[in-house]
């Protein structure tokens, strides 16, 4: 029977600022070796008196006892195993969180998850909320997030120049933190109610053009072939095919077409839904036009229509590929708006605003609105419509004031 070795890990090749290194238990089978943070950082040579000195100082004594908490569950957990995988050993070490464990342990091993399922987006935002966390009070555990602690990491990001959206961003993923681990509800900090803390949501930025200036992107002149072409003819493709994004964008393959119609599932939405109805799309002459122009020959069903993406790749480098097409889509886009004297930085994320706000004011509903932007809810559609909505007060109420003119 082969069985798996436990050991104390101190990764000296990444110090922290404050020369400190993280210490982790390090677990190692058939020469296959993972790492599980303990959430303690140590200097390299006080690490070393911790684990080999037989006379201990008090501080250094504290040290070795929770250290050694550590490493006497991880043996205990993979001696219980009469057959190793580190999936049954992270059941039985990882479970059982108390309060005393720190945030920072349970943000690692959300992320280790991440990115087993390349979830690579989230992964990046989780860590950017950890590492934020960490720098505002290390060592952070559960039992210390309160209301109050909360507020005042609220008042030290607003200090340092971050908008409440990040704020937002960051505090959600804590939040999310707290909803997985095995905490006291008691210990709960989260909430509407007076002693609790409400994670602060931006004001809404309106993100949607006028049917006018898209008109005018549309009738845009751009040099054949160009780059500024390119991303011209991609905006256009993403707003007419529902707002679609571009990782979808770059996904898509011929097997997704079906005549005048284009089927697909969103990636952001294939975990979170139980529901996988997918996105169905009109294709107009436009958006075919686009295909023809720059997409790559349909060989067979399984090629990507869009020469970006390579089979095989990494959801890393498919994550590197989208992010560097979106950029490159946002350069042209303001470029042409500048040309266009449209005051609005368009992005990617305008053809999604600007699609569902002129179905809504074509008519539409919100109900089919919400279908074709594949939302869960028509809460988050309703959010999209929020700049529109705030244009009807305005011309509605014009009314008013007729008689001025």
């Amino acid at each position: 029977m082969s069985t798996a070795s436990v050991s104390l890990f101190i990764d000296r090749y990444h110090p922290k600022q404050d020369s400190t290194c993280g210490v982790s238990i390090r677990v190692t089978h058939l020469r296959a070796k993972k790492y599980y943070p303990t959430g303690i950082s140590l200097k390299p040579g006080v690490f070393d008196k911790v684990i080999g000195s037989k006379r201990k100082t008090e501080e250094i004594n504290k040290v070795y006892l929770r250290l050694n908490a550590f490493l006497t569950k991880a043996i205990q957990a993979a001696n219980s195993l009469p057959i190793f995988t580190f999936n049954k050993f992270e059941e039985i070490y990882l479970s059982n969180r108390e309060a005393s464990d720190t945030v920072s342990f349970g943000f690692s091993k959300y992320i280790d998850q991440l990115k087993q399922e390349k979830r690579i987006g989230t992964a990046i935002s989780y860590e950017c909320a950890k590492n934020s966390l960490d720098k505002f009070k290390a060592q952070l555990k559960y039992a210390d997030v309160t209301s109050s602690l909360l507020r005042k990491y609220e008042n030290w990001m607003i200090d340092k120049g971050n908008s409440l959206t990040t704020v937002g961003i960051y505090l959600r993923s804590l939040r999310t933190i707290f909803n997985r681990a095995n905490i006291d509800k008691a210990l709960y900090p989260f909430g509407e109610k007076k002693d609790k803390y409400a994670i602060p949501t931006s004001r809404n930025i309106k993100k949607s053009l006028t049917l006018e200036e898209i008109s005018m992107i549309f009738q845009y002149k751009a040099l054949p072939g160009s780059s500024e072409e390119m991303a011209r003819d991609y905006w256009i493709f993403l707003y007419l095919c529902n707002g679609m994004n571009v990782k979808d964008f770059c996904l898509l393959k011929y097997k997704n077409i079906d005549g005048d119609i284009l089927i697909y599932h969103r990636e952001k939405t294939k975990r979170s839904k139980s529901d996988q109805t997918p996105t169905v799309v009109s294709l107009k002459k436009y958006s075919k036009d686009v295909i023809k122009k720059w997409g790559q020959a349909a060989i067979d069903d399984e090629v990507y229509i869009f020469p970006h993406l390579q089979k095989g790749m990494s959801a890393v480098e498919i994550r590197l590929t989208v992010q560097q097409l979106i950029k490159t889509i946002n350069k042209y886009m303001k470029r042409i708006a500048v040309n266009l004297k449209i005051n609005k930085p368009i992005t990617t994320y305008y053809a999604r605003h600007s699609f569902a706000t002129v179905l809504k004011n074509s008519g539409a509903s919100i109900e089919f609105i919400s279908e074709a932007l594949a939302h869960s809810s028509q809460k988050t559609t309703k959010s999209y419509l929020s700049s529109f909505e705030n244009d009807a007060i305005h011309k509605t109420t014009d009314a008013l004031l007729n008689f001025s003119s």
